[in-house]
C-alpha cells in the first residue's frame, strides 16, 4: 500500500483531542458489555487451550467440590439437574448446567482483566511483588502481547507495548539495532538506553535472549523504581523474564516463513522521464546511454526469510529443565545484506529438603550471528545515476561512467566482501536459601561474553578504494566479559494487618574489554582476499592498532517494604556504588528513593462503587539515580598519545615518534544525577478495564560534555566535566478492556500513549563555559561544510533546528527568506541573527494500540503504532531538488514542476513533519486442538509494515535518534537527520505454525 498518497489521514485524526477521546470510549464502552446423583467428567482450559491444573470445580448451592489434577481434569458426582461453578485465579467464573446428557466437559475459561492484573507477579530488582502491591511506576508485557513476526532485534517485541518507551529502528537492515528511549534522553555523550536486566543479572546485551524464551518483561520507569539500581538506573530499567522449566512434559514447535519486498521507494525520473526532459529543454550537454535503469530497483531484492524453534520442557515439583534451540535466517531487501543466527539455551531448577528450603537455578544462553554489512554510500549513488545508464555493457561488465560519487552501486554490493561474525554467551548460577522461616538468602553469580570478528577485503578491481589502494584488506576484532557476583538477604513477615519486607545485599561487577585490527593495502594478488595482510605492500602509520581496559562496579543496596491492611502501602530503597571510571574526589556515590500507594478503592466509603470500580490506587515516589554507562574508563586521569612530533634518539641514533598529554585530569569526574518524582493512579472498571495514568518530571544534573579550557594552566584545550542540566516532563497512559468476553467471541484490546517535554537548563558554569553547542553536521553534503542544522542551547530541546525561515520562492525560483524583523529577503541579505528555531525532533505524542480476536478456533490480531509532531530534516531531498543535477545527475519528479532554481541551502524549507502510524502486524489464525492430552496445533498468516500513513515525502518517517554520519552514537547529538542512508524498510508477509505436544 502506497501510503504517501492518503494525505495523512491518519495523522489528521489520531492528533485531534476528539480521536483520542473517541479511542478512550471505545475502551470505557467496554463496561456496557457486562450482566438421583451423576457423575460429570470434564477438563478446564485457559483461553489460549492450554489445561489448568488447580482450577476449583464446585456444585452451585453446596460444599460439594473439588480441584483439576495435573492434567486440568475433573470428576465431579452431582445432583441431577443441578450446576457447577468452575473458577482459577486469574480467570472468570464459568457457570454450566448439568443435563441428564451431560458427561464430558470441555470447559474454556477466559482471562478476566482486573484479577490477574492484581495476582500478576512483577520483577522489582532483587525480587518480585504482587502488581497490586507496586508502589512505583512499572509496566508488564506478557509473552502473548509481545510484537511478533520477522525480529532480528530483541528490543523489536516492545515497540508500541509500554508507555513512554520509544523504540526507534530507523533501518529495514536485518542487522541493524534500535534505538531505544524511556522518558525523554537524559544524557548528551554517554548511554540513553535503559539497563537491561535478564533473569536478575543486570547490563546484559537484549540480543542474547530470544523473543521466543521470553516469558514476560517489566519495565521499570520512575526512581522509585529503578534506584535500586543506582548509577546504572537513570534511564530505566527493562527486567526480562525467560522461560523455564514447569510441571509437566511438552514439546513446542514454532516456525516462520516469509516473504519481504520494498512498498515505497523514492519517486526519482524514470528514463523516459530523463530523455522527455532534455527533449524539452534542448539541451546539448545530455548523454543517452541507452539503458532504461531503476537503480533503487537495481540494488533491491525480493527477501526470503524463515525461522524455527524447538523447545522441550519437562519439569515435576522439586525439579524440572527448559531448553531449545532456534535457527533465523533473515534476508534483506537490498542485495547482499542479511542476517543469520542460530541461538539455544537451557535452564534447570533443583529443590532440596522436605520444605524445599534451598533450590538452585542455573541458565545459559548462546548465540551466534553471521551477516554481510553493506556499504551505506549505495544509496546516494542510487539516487545520483543517470536513469539511462545500463547496470551492464555490451561486454557483460558493470557499467563504469566517469565523476563524482557516480559509482555503479550494483557493483559496489557485488565487487567486495565484508564478513562479520559476533558471538553471545550469558551463563549463570542461583541459590536460594530459606531460613529462620522468614529469611531467605540468595547468591547469584553470572558471566556474559560477547565477542565480534570482521573481515573486509575490496580487491584491485572494485570500485573506489579498491582501484585506488591496488586492493584492500582488513581483519577487525572485538570482545567485552562482563563478571558478576551479588548477595543479598530478603526478609518478609506479615503480623495481623501489618506487612514488613526488607531486603540487603552487596554487587561486585567487573567489565573487561579489549580489540585489534589490522589492515593493509596494495596487493600484487585478490586470491588471498582478507587472509593474509602480510601480503600488501603498502604499509602506513595507524594501519595496526589495539587496545584494551577495565572498570569495576562495587555495590551495597538495600530495601524496606510495609503494607497495613493491604491498603497503605510504603517502599524505600537506597543504593551505593562506587565506580573505578570516575574522579578520585566522587569515586562513591548514593542512589536513595522512597514512594507510598494508598489503595482507595479499599475504603469503607468506597463500598458504594463495588459494583463498578475494581480498583482505584493513588502512587507517589521519590527518587535519584545516577548515569555511568556509556562513559569510558580511564577519563578523569591524565593520559599520553603519540602525535604527530618527533624526537631524536641519540643512542640509537633514530627518529622516534613522540608522546605527548591527549587527556587533562579531572579529580571531579563524576556520574549524572537524574532526580525524579512520579505521580501515578492505577485503576480498575466493570471488571473489564485496566489502567494507569502517570505523571513525572525529571531533572539530570551534572550532565557530561567536553568543554574548551585554556592553554596554559591546562596541558590539553578540551576536558570532560560535570556541568549541564537537563529536564524531561510528562504524562502517559495506560489502557487494557476485554471488551467482549463470550463463550466463543472475545475482544481485547489495549492502548498506551505518552507525551513527553524536553529542556536544556543550563550549559555552564563559572569554571566551564559554552553559550551553544552546534550538532546535526551537514558536512559531508555538497556545499555544507562545516555548517551545522541543530543547536543544543539552554531553553531548548535537544535535536532542536536551527537556521533560517524560508518564505518560499520568487517568480524566477529563487529562494526567499524571512529576516529577524519578519521581512522577506533575499539570501545575499541574511545574516547570522536571522537564524531562528524552526522545531525539533521530539514527538509531542507517541501511541500504541493492539487488539485481539477469537472466534471459536479462529484469532484475529491487529497491532500498531506512531509518533506525532517531530520534525525532520529531509538533507536527501534538500540535495536532489538542486537545479545544477540535470542532465548528469537524477532528481524527485515533481523537481520538473517545482520551479526551483536556487543552490541547496539549509532553511526550514527542507525540514518536514514527520509524524506517521504504522499498521504494525496484521495476523490471522487458527488453532486445531489435539485430542492427546490438550495438545495443539496453531497455523497463521502474518503481515508485517502493511502501511505506513504519513505526509513525509522521504523513504520512512522513522528516522533515527542518534548521528547518522559517523558522529558520537551513544549521546543526542544529531538527531531526526535523513541524509541518504535510507535502508528501506520491508514490507513482509509471512505464514506460520506453531505446534505444542502434551505428555
Amino acid at each position: 500500500m502506497n501510503s504517501k498518497n492518503i494525505k495523512g489521514v491518519l495523522h489528521l485524526m489520531w492528533t485531534t483531542k476528539s480521536a483520542v477521546l473517541m479511542i478512550f470510549m471505545l475502551f470505557l464502552s467496554a463496561g456496557v458489555f457486562a450482566q438421583g446423583k451423576k457423575q460429570v467428567s470434564g477438563t478446564v482450559y485457559d483461553n489460549t487451550g492450554s489445561v489448568l491444573p488447580g482450577a476449583s470445580v464446585i456444585e452451585v448451592g453446596t460444599k460439594n467440590g473439588t480441584t483439576t489434577d495435573f492434567d486440568g481434569k475433573f470428576t465431579l458426582q452431582v445432583a441431577a439437574g443441578s450446576a457447577i461453578e468452575v473458577s482459577f485465579i486469574g480467570s472468570t467464573t464459568q457457570k454450566v448446567q448439568i443435563t441428564g446428557t451431560t458427561a464430558n466437559l470441555d470447559v474454556r475459561l477466559q482471562n478476566d482483566g482486573y484479577t490477574l492484573a492484581e495476582v500478576q507477579v512483577v520483577s522489582v530488582g532483587y525480587g518480585k511483588v504482587k502488581k497490586s502491591d507496586l508502589t512505583g511506576a512499572i509496566s508488564t508485557v506478557g509473552a502473548d502481547d509481545l510484537v511478533k513476526g520477522t525480529i532480528s532485534s530483541t528490543e523489536q517485541v516492545l515497540q508500541g507495548k509500554v508507555a513512554g518507551l520509544n523504540i526507534i529502528r530507523p533501518s529495514g537492515d536485518p542487522a541493524a539495532g534500535a534505538t531505544i528511549r524511556l522518558r525523554g534522553g537524559t544524557s548528551l555523550t554517554a548511554s540513553n538506553s535503559p539497563l537491561i536486566v535478564v533473569d536478575g543479572i543486570a547490563g546484559v546485551d537484549i540480543n542474547v535472549v530470544q523473543p521466543s524464551d521470553i516469558k514476560s518483561v517489566d519495565v521499570l520507569k520512575d526512581a522509585s523504581a529503578t534506584a535500586i539500581y543506582g548509577s546504572r538506573g537513570a534511564n530505566g530499567v527493562i527486567m526480562i523474564t525467560t522461560k523455564s522449566g514447569t510441571k509437566g512434559v511438552s514439546v513446542v514447535y514454532s516456525g516462520l516463513s516469509s516473504i519481504g519486498y520494498v512498498a515505497d521507494n523514492l519517486d526519482l525520473l524514470s528514463a523516459n522521464q530523463w530523455r522527455g526532459y532534455v527533449r524539452d529543454t534542448g539541451n546539448t550537454d545530455a548523454v543517452d546511454y541507452g539503458g532504461n535503469t531503476n537503480w533503487q530497483k537495481a540494488i533491491e531484492q525480493t527477501a526470503i526469510s524463515k525461522s524455527h524453534t524447538l523447545s522441550i520442557n519437562s519439569g515435576k515439583a522439586d525439579s524440572g529443565f527448559r531448553t531449545s534451540i532456534s535457527y533465523l535466517n533473515n534476508e534483506g531487501v537490498i542485495k547482499k545484506s542479511g542476517l543469520e543466527r542460530i541461538s539455544g539455551n537451557v535452564s534447570a531448577y533443583q529443590y532440596l529438603g522436605d520444605n524445599k528450603d534451598v533450590k538452585f537455578d542455573m541458565g545459559l544462553f548462546a548465540n551466534i550471528d553471521k551477516w554481510n554489512p553493506i556499504d551505506y554510500r549505495i544509496f546516494e549513488r542510487a539516487y545520483n545515476l543517470n536513469p539511462t545508464i545500463p547496470v551492464y555493457d555490451a561486454n557483460g561488465n558493470f557499467s563504469s561512467v566517469s565523476g563524482n560519487i557516480y559509482e555503479n552501486p550494483v557493483e559496489i554490493l557485488t565487487n567486495r566482501t565484508v564478513d562479520n561474525e559476533r558471538h553471545r554467551l550469558l551463563g549463570y548460577f542461583k541459590t536460594e536459601v530459606k531460613f529462620l522461616s522468614d529469611f531467605t538468602a540468595s547468591a547469584n553469580i553470572s558471566l556474559e561474553h560477547n565477542a565480534v570478528k570482521g573481515g573486509t577485503y575490496k580487491p584491485s578491481y572494485a570500485v573506489m578504494e579498491g582501484r585506488t589502494e591496488d586492493g584492500y584488506a582488513q581483519r577487525t576484532y572485538a570482545e567485552y566479559t562482563n563478571a558478576q557476583g551479588e548477595i543479598f538477604v530478603n526478609y518478609n513477615k506479615t503480623l495481623d494487618k501489618h506487612t514488613i519486607g526488607a531486603l540487603a545485599g552487596y554487587s561486585y561487577f567487573e567489565n573487561i574489554y579489549e580489540g585489534f585490527g589490522a589492515q593493509r593495502s596494495g596487493f600484487v594478488t585478490d586470491a588471498f582476499g582478507y587472509n593474509n595482510l602480510g601480503a600488501g605492500y603498502n604499509y602506513r602509520l595507524g594501519d595496526v592498532y589495539s587496545y584494551k581496559g577495565k572498570s569495576n562496579l562495587v555495590s551495597f543496596f538495600a530495601r524496606a517494604n510495609y503494607s497495613y491492611d493491604g491498603k497503605y502501602l510504603l517502599t524505600a530503597t537506597v543504593r551505593r556504588d562506587g565506580s573505578s571510571r570516575f574522579g578520585e574526589n566522587n569515586k562513591w556515590g548514593t542512589f536513595p528513593s522512597a514512594s507510598a500507594a494508598w489503595k482507595i478503592s479499599g475504603e469503607e466509603f468506597m463500598s458504594s462503587s463495588k459494583g463498578w470500580l475494581d480498583n482505584l490506587k493513588l502512587r507517589v515516589g521519590y527518587g535519584v539515580t545516577g548515569n555511568q554507562d556509556g562513559i569510558g574508563e580511564y577519563k578523569s586521569l591524565s593520559i599520553l598519545g603519540v602525535g604527530n612530533d618527533s624526537y631524536y634518539d641519540p643512542v640509537t641514533k633514530t627518529w622516534s615518534l613522540a608522546y605527548s598529554p591527549k587527556q587533562n585530569p579531572n579529580a571531579d569526574l563524576k556520574w549524572e544525577s537524574t532526580q525524579q518524582i512520579n505521580i501515578g493512579v492505577d485503576f480498575g472498571l466493570f471488571n473489564r478495564i485496566t489502567g494507569s495514568f502517570e505523571w513525572y518530571s525529571k531533572t539530570t544534573k551534572d550532565l557530561l560534555y567536553t568543554y574548551e579550557v585554556p592553554q596554559p594552566p591546562y596541558l590539553v584545550g578540551t576536558m570532560l566535566a560535570n556541568v549541564g542540566e537537563m529536564s524531561n516532563k510528562g504524562v502517559e497512559l495506560t489502557l487494557n478492556a476485554n471488551i467482549i468476553k463470550g463463550d466463543k467471541f472475545t475482544w481485547d484490546a489495549n492502548l498506551t500513549l505518552g507525551h513527553n517535554i524536553q529542556k536544556i537548563e543550563k550549559l555552564s558554569n563559572p569554571t566551564y563555559k559554552t553559550d551553544v553547542i552546534y550538532s546535526g553536521s551537514l558536512h559531508g553534503l555538497a556545499g555544507m561544510s562545516g555548517q551545522y542544522s541543530q543547536v543544543i542551547a539552554e531553553g531548548y530541546p535537544v535535536g532542536t533546528f536551527w537556521g533560517f525561515q524560508s518564505a518560499g520562492l520568487d517568480a524566477d525560483g529563487k529562494m526567499l527568506y524571512y529576516n529577524a524583523a519578519g521581512e522577506t529577503v533575499a539570501e545575499s541579505a541574511l545574516v547570522d541573527v536571522d537564524k531562528k528555531d524552526l522545531g525539533n525532533v521530539q514527538p509531542d505524542l507517541t501511541l500504541g494500540i493492539g487488539m485481539n480476536f477469537t472466534y471459536g478456533n479462529f484469532d484475529l490480531g491487529i497491532s500498531g503504532y506512531g509518533m506525532f509532531g517531530q520534525k525532520a530534516l529531509n538533507a536527501t531531498n534538500m540535495m536532489l531538488n538542486d537545479p545544477n543535477r540535470l542532465p548528469a545527475f537524477n532528481v524527485p519528479d515533481d523537481f520538473l514542476s517545482s520551479g526551483i532554481t536556487s543552490a541547496p541551502k539549509y532553511s526550514s524549507y527542507w525540514i518536514e513533519d514527520a509524524s506517521f502510524f504504522r499498521l504494525q502486524t496484521l495476523s490471522v489464525g487458527y488453532t486445531l486442538p489435539l485430542k492427546y492430552k490438550s495438545s495443539k496445533l496453531r497455523i497463521y498468516v502474518m503481515g508485517e509494515n502493511l502501511a505506513v500513513f504519513t505526509n513525509y515525502k522521504g523513504v520512512d518517517p522513522e528516522i533515527g535518534l542518534n548521528a547518522q554520519d559517523g558522529a558520537d552514537q551513544t549521546g543526542l547529538a544529531s538527531p531526526g537527520i535523513d541524509r541518504y542512508n535510507n535502508y528501506p524498510r520491508p514490507t513482509t508477509i509471512s505464514v506460520g505454525l506453531n505446534f505444542t505436544l502434551n505428555n
